[in-house]
């Protein structure tokens, strides 16, 4: 039997569990999924699609929106410019003022000028120069030694200063590769930058090799040995990035903000290169639910948390893992019978937040049929986060929906957001699937029939054979689109329910096929253009998201762009 000392002790922890914190310091949420997160492999967002990111990151009320890397491309430029003048404005829902809109640049004269020239449209922008500082970096990247380090990273952070020096903007460098650097050389580059003009200091862990404890004592070091204010006074800002190569990012940055990091660049579902970037939604979660464990707080309105998650996943192809923490499809799901009876009692009693609290609500188990009107279509739309779909879109959906029914007899919330998510974040189609016919066995060969109508007007019909009933769809679609050479690299099919009629969600990835211009397949494919799409026959369903990821190819028109990634990739500037 508990002690009363005992149980006091325990009534104060689970005061300070679930109690609100007062007076603590804000910690600034930089988004980098715009930038760092569309370098993961397939993740190739249009500009339409960034600035319908960009918008909802202002309303969800993210501090610094990293939009891009306006040296890669035409393309980046012209979507970091637009989201600067039509995004960078926003203050709606917002508590401290419009987002500042950010653009990466290497420390280069041309990157910090082409970088400028993109963001100084936002009444609020930044400047991001970059320089690698570990010797591994220094020695086989830069070729240069380390005076040569400070020197460069000196005369980038001089020039960006002078770019945005009274137009409302303002300069961070990164230290690319920082956890891997010497802590004593680290505080004598930042030093250095400090007084050359950069008042945000990053230390990135490019490749995801630090432990929490290492990270957060560098913190530690660098705030001793580094200058708490610029020259003009303002208060010295020490920023986290960490990558997830060892599943430790989302842990690294919290450790870094309790020794004093206020800013932390994070990603929507932590995408990002190789194994992604800290995720938001996690850290964001992590600060909100532990007040007393973290001495800051944010400005984030939690409740576009799941908005957020599913159109990123969309746009970019890459499906959120179901056991992904806040936003995975089983984060507030309960199997095991002793879990069911507590939640049901009690919601705390194995939910330490709430589905609302992270833009779910209503009853999950609701099942819909081909009765059901439209105002129930639209209730449950709108519990499960979609908002703001026009009337014209309610009623395409509830006729879907009720099409469904009469095959499948009940429609599902499963069923709902499979659906709902492969139609509402299209690109305008280039192409259009009019009608897809099979005829496969074990004793004939795999042929499909394919009708498909072009934006201009035109239509094309085409049969071709297979090694499967997939392989002859997508052979008659590359005939019937030859103009448009594409190579599928992934393919990926799933049940969004556990029911015999469940829907099949189909999920590839394309690449142009670049042989006919001389191209040889060297393994890196590069950009890939994801497509997804849902339908009771699998067949049909596939036949769709090759489509859908088709038209997002499409867009690219002669790949110019793609030649220009690859060149620069080559030169080593993916970032920090």
């Amino acid at each position: 039997m508990l002690g009363n000392t005992t149980r006091r002790l325990a009534t104060r922890a689970a005061r300070r569990f679930s109690a609100a914190a007062h007076n603590t310091e804000r910690v600034i949420i930089f988004d980098t999924t715009l930038r760092d997160g569309e370098q993961s492999p397939g993740a190739t967002l249009f500009g339409n699609e960034k600035m319908e990111i960009a918008r909802l990151l202002s309303r969800l009320g993210v501090d610094v929106c990293e939009a891009g890397f306006p040296i890669a491309s035409q393309g980046d430029f012209e979507a970091v410019t637009q989201i600067a003048h039509e995004i960078g404005p926003l203050e709606d829902g917002r508590e401290h003022g419009p987002m500042r809109i950010c653009g990466l640049s290497r420390s280069l004269e041309k990157d910090i000028h082409r970088c400028w020239d993109a963001v100084r449209h936002a009444p609020l922008h930044r400047i991001h120069t970059f320089l690698a500082t570990s010797d591994i970096h220094l020695e086989h990247k830069l070729k240069i030694d380390r005076a040569e380090c400070v020197k460069r990273s000196v005369a980038a952070v001089e020039y960006a200063k002078s770019l945005v020096a009274g137009s409302g903007g303002d300069v961070e460098f990164s230290a690319e590769d920082a956890g891997r650097s010497d802590p004593e050389f680290l505080a004598e580059v930042y030093t250095a930058v400090v007084a050359a003009g950069a008042r945000t200091l990053n230390v990135p862990d490019t490749v995801g090799y630090t432990t929490p404890t290492e990270y957060g004592k560098l913190f530690g070091f660098l705030k001793e040995h580094v200058p708490s204010t610029t020259p003009e006074g303002e208060a010295v800002i020490f920023s986290t990035h960490c990558h997830n190569d060892l599943g430790l990012a989302t842990a690294n940055t919290l450790e870094a903000v309790q020794y004093g990091a206020r800013q932390v660049e994070v990603t929507i579902n932590g995408i990002g290169e190789r194994a992604g970037n800290t995720s938001l939604e996690e850290t964001v979660m992590a600060v909100m639910t532990r007040p007393h464990s973290f001495p800051v707080h944010t400005t984030v309105d939690t409740r576009f948390i799941t908005k957020a998650s599913r159109m990123v996943a969309s746009f970019t192809g890459m499906a959120v893992q179901p056991n992904k923490a806040i936003v995975g499809a089983n984060a507030f799901a309960h199997e095991a019978g002793i879990h069911q009876d507590g939640v049901l009692k009690h919601s705390q009693t194995y939910e330490i937040m709430t589905p609302e609290s992270v833009g779910l609500t209503g009853n999950t188990n609701l099942v819909l049929g081909k009765h059901s009107g439209k105002a129930a279509y639209r209730n449950r739309l709108e519990e499960l986060g979609y908002l703001d779909l026009t009337a014209d879109q309610v009623d395409a959906f509830v006729s879907m929906f009720k099409a469904l029914a009469d095959e499948k007899k009940e429609v599902t919330d499963a069923d709902i957001e499979a659906m709902v998510t492969s139609e509402i974040y299209q690109q305008e189609p280039t192409w259009t699937l009019s009608s897809v016919h099979v005829t496969a066995g074990d004793r004939v060969s795999p042929t499909a029939t394919v009708s498909l109508a072009h934006a201009d007007g035109s239509k094309v019909t085409t049969s071709e054979v297979g090694a499967g009933p997939v392989d002859a769809i997508y052979n008659a679609i590359g005939r019937a689109t030859k103009s448009t050479p594409a190579k599928l690299t992934s393919f990926q099919i799933v049940a969004v329910s556990e029911e015999h009629d469940a829907l099949g969600e189909v999920q590839i990835r394309l690449t142009p096929d670049l042989s006919a211009e001389g191209y040889a397949d060297s393994g890196d494919t590069g950009p890939e253009f994801g497509g997804k799409a849902a339908n009771i026959d699998i067949l049909v369903a596939a036949a769709h998201a090759y489509v859908n990821a088709l038209n997002r190819m499409v867009v690219t028109k002669d790949f110019d762009e793609i030649r220009d990634a690859k060149e620069l990739k080559l030169e080593g500037a993916s970032g920090v």
